[in-house]
Order: C-alpha cells, then structure tokens, then sequence
C-alpha cells in the first residue's frame, strides 16, 4: 500500500498526524484508485483553524485587490492544469471526461472565481449605506477567522471545497479557507490545493489561505465547525451529517450554511400534456437522468391529474426511461442509497412502473426508475413519499383534481426548485394562479415551462430554499455577488472620522461603488 497523501496545512504540505486513512474507489470499476487518504485528528484541524485565523487578519491589508489577482491567477493555473485535472476527476466520479468535465463544469468552476474576483473589485457586494444626518455608514465586510467549507460528491470542480462556488464566494468576500475534501474525490481536490497554493505565492497573500484535509471523523467535523475561531462553514451534503453540523455550530454560535436535499416538484398540467406530451417527456427524460440523476435540482417528483392523457405520458416516459443507459454512480453509497429510498417510497405506496435493481450498469449503478402514487396515498404519507433517491429515480404523483393538487403542494417540504408546464393557448392559467403561489414559497427558484437540471451561474441565480433544500432560505450557494454575503458581517460606523472609514463609507467615491446615500443609489460623492 502507498503512503497517505500530505495534507497542506498552514501553507505547507506535510505528512498528516491521520487517526486513519481512506482509499477512494473508480466508480466504473468499482475498483481503489490506488492512492490512500489520511483522516485528520482534532489537532490538525484545530491547526488549521488557527492558521486561519492568523491569515484573516492578514488578508485584509490585500483586500480587495491582492485577493481578486490571486482568484484569477488560480482561475489560469487549473486551465493551464486542465488535462491532468479532468483525467482525475474522471477516475474518481466517473463523470464523462470531454462532455462534462471539460467542457462545462471546469470552465464553469474558472469563472466562478473570475466573477468574485471581479465583485471584490466592485465592491457593491458590500451594499455601503450612508446616512449623512446621522453620520451613520455601514457595509458587509469579511467574518472574522477561516471559511470550512465541505464539498459534495456530484460537482468535484464547480462545488469543490477549494476551488468551487463556496471557495469563491469566501475568497471573494476576503476570508481564508478550510477545505474539507469529498472523500469521493480527494485526489482532484489536492491537485487543485496545489495550484491554489502556488496561485497564493505568485500573488504574495497569505499561505495558509487555502488549506486542505481529505476527511475527519464525525466528532471532529463537528469540532471544527464550532471552534471558537472558525469564522463560518459552508456544507453540501446529506441531511444527516449536515444536521449534525449544524446541531454543533448553533450552539457555538457560528454560522453554518448548508445545502442538504431537494426533490425539485414538476407540475404538468393538462394543456400542456395535451399540447405537448412528448416534448415534455423528452425534456423531463433528459433532465432526469442527465449525469444518472446525481444533480441537487433533478426533478424527483411529478405532479399530473389523473386521465387518460396522463396515463399516455407515463407511458412515453417510461419508454425514455427502459431505451435510455444506465449510467454510472458516483459512489457505492449512492448505489446502497438508492436501494433504501426506492424501498422507502415502495412502502409507503409508491408502485413501480420501471427499475428498482441495483447493479444494472457499468460500476456502481441502479436502473432507471420510476414509480407512481396517488394524491390521496401521498396525502397519506408525505414524509416518506418524499424521501430523497439521489439518483436516476422520479415519482410521479397522480391527483383526482386541481384541488387535491393544491393540497399536495401544501405538503410539500422545501426545495430548491418547483417549475410548473402549461399550455401556450391559456387554458392552464386559472389552474396555474393557484398553483404558483403555494409553489413559490416551497422553493428557492420558480420555473415555468422548463425542467430545473440547469444552474445558471449569474447573479439573479438562487441556489437556495426553504428547509430541508438549506439551512435558511435567506441565502444562496450560487450566484455572485449574493453568495458572497453569507461569508459577510455587517459593520457599522458611528460618527468616525472620513479618513478612518473604509474607502467605500468615504465621502468622494473615485471607485464610483454604488452606494445607498440617504435612501438613494448613487455612484458619486457625498455631499455633507
């Protein structure tokens, strides 16, 4: 067996103190990549807290501009790493090299980091406000201590812990980062550590801005996230682990940001089915088992009313479904995952209409799967009926009226998506006026007339909801700059000197940052 990788700790790749270690598995052969993992002790990562801490401090005198050269400079270096980068994730999650990883979520992954680096640079991330009767300005600015950021297993670039979404909005709000790897891909994590620590000595900031472990026990992960100097954790993951966390930060007091899970409701009315039905199933076909289901916005649940319009779809659908490949999973527990939800919802009611076995592909895999279940049955047991199959799996509910549609949508739980199909002729409006609203404060993002798979990195973009799709419904994991402000506190400046303020609370702006003056926006100088 190898030697466990190293772990970069206060801007130093070094031999870890593990308490254990981990090999992670290629997907499609089920078989250890070869490389051992080391599992951090409480020490190092109270270690890494307290060189976070130190490097918060520093970070500020390179803020903004020091922290924006290095998000581009370490945007360059994973482009100019891109081959080797790809080649690992590909081994690691199984996701196609050339279509997925290359050409989307890489790409996607370097220009998040542009866009903080350029919201640092704007500033107007940090909504300065300022009263000039009072002589009271406030603005966001970056948390005191480090950033522990927990990544999931279906995005190794755009959701890394150092290098994604969560990365970028901490960087961009000007704190250090911890990064704790997904042990489904630790290995491109460390290759992307590498270039950000490089990224950090061309650009001259702090080193143990980034840092990096691959996996902690339980006890301390939840240690980590309440040491009393971690600024703020952001977590994508499974409901569980992700309550525990959370359990342990709120009672240290510190904020915690968590993306859990999401079922993502389609409501298809009957306009639209009987305007459109196949399209609709090609459109939901591909939405659902685009990378095998294994996205946070798959659409796991179908609402339609009961006729023989919908009984034709369910067909077409399930046709889709038997024709299309059973892909890959990224992780023999996403496999046992899908085993015991499948088992869930068939418990409570749900029937099969297709799949439901294990092992039906290349590597970890399970078929494509569907299954249908009256209104009034999930009424019944909406609990279970919700249960999460993260996976190439959709439920479709079948309710008697418009009425028992709208009851369901009451009982839904919250999610990051909820998107609703109607007719182009009109005939669906009525039914969708009532539907919208109950829908709407379900879900962080409401569509109309597409599937919800697709994330758009811009800044209009919430990638958020009501619990258990996150933590708080206030705040978004995607788009910048609105992502930046969790790792954010509000700082209020009372009757300070002009030349003690920061540059964005000053009377002349040579920035031109838009600020909130006396309950206007303006780009100018203050007037006093």
């Amino acid at each position: 067996m190898s030697k466990a990788q190293k772990v970069l700790i206060a801007g130093a790749w070094r031999d870890s103190d593990a308490s254990g270690t981990f090999e992670p598995n290629n997907p499609s052969t089920r078989e250890p990549t070869g490389e051992l993992y080391p599992v951090s002790s409480l020490d190092e990562a109270t270690e890494a807290v307290e060189a976070a801490a130190v490097a918060s401090e520093q970070l500020q005198a390179f803020y903004p501009d020091g922290v924006a050269n290095f998000l581009e400079t370490f945007a360059d270096r994973i482009e100019a790493r891109a081959d080797e980068l790809v080649a690992m994730a590909n081994t690691e999650s199984g996701l196609p090299a050339p279509t997925r990883l290359a050409a989307i979520e890489l790409p996607r992954t370097t220009g998040q980091l542009r866009q903080a680096a350029a919201a640092a640079r704007g500033r107007t991330w940090s909504l300065p406000t300022i009263d000039t009767a009072s002589n009271i300005r406030s603005m966001y600015s970056a948390i005191e201590g480090g950033v522990a950021v927990f990544g999931p297993n279906n995005f190794p670039f755009a959701f890394n812990s150092v290098a994604g979404g969560d990365f970028a909005a901490a960087l961009g709000a000007g704190c250090p980062v911890i990064g704790k790897a997904n042990s489904s891909h630790p290995g491109t994590s460390r290759l992307l550590a590498e270039e950000a620590l490089e990224a950090l000595k061309a650009t001259g900031l702090p080193l143990a801005t980034v840092q990096l472990i691959y996996r902690t026990s339980h006890d301390v992960g939840e240690k980590l996230v309440s040491d009393p100097k971690i600024g703020a954790t952001g977590y994508t993951g499974s409901r569980a682990a992700g309550l525990a966390l959370k359990a342990a930060a709120d009672v240290a007091g510190k904020p915690i940001y968590l993306e859990l899970s999401s079922i993502n409701p389609v409501y298809i009315l009957p306009g639209a089915l009987a305007e459109r039905s196949e399209a609709i199933a090609d459109e939901f076909g591909t939405s659902c088992l685009m990378g095998t289901g294994q996205f946070c916005t798959n659409p796991g649940i179908v609402v339609l009313q009961k006729g023989p319009s919908t009984d034709e779809f369910m067909g077409q659908v399930k046709e889709r479904f038997d024709a299309a490949p059973v892909g890959t999973l990224l992780a023999e527990g996403v496999e046992s995952g899908m085993s015991r939800s499948v088992a869930t919802l068939q418990q409570a009611g749900a029937e099969l209409l297709t799949g439901g076995s294990a092992g039906a592909g290349t590597g970890f895999s399970y078929s494509n799967t569907l299954l249908t279940v009256s209104g009034a049955q999930f009424l019944q047991d909406p609990e279970s009926l919700q249960t999460e199959a993260f996976g190439n799996e959709s439920l479709f509910i079948v309710v008697d009226d418009l009425d028992q549609g709208c009851e369901v949508a009451r009982h839904f739980e919250g999610n990051l998506t909820g998107c609703v199909y109607t007719d182009s002729g009109g005939s669906d409006d009525g039914a969708y006026d009532r539907i919208a609203p109950l829908l709407r404060r379900k879900v962080g993002r409401l569509l109309n007339d597409k599937m919800p798979t697709g994330v758009a990195v811009v800044p209009s973009m919430n990638h958020g909801g009501p619990y258990p799709a996150t933590g708080h419904p206030g705040f978004t994991a995607v788009g910048i700059p609105a992502s930046m402000l969790r790792f954010g506190m509000l700082a209020c400046y009372d009757n300070v000197r002009d030349d003690r303020l920061p540059v964005e609370l000053r009377d002349v702006n040579p920035g031109g940052v838009a600020r909130l003056v006396d309950g206007g926006w303006s780009t100018g100088d203050v007037s006093v």
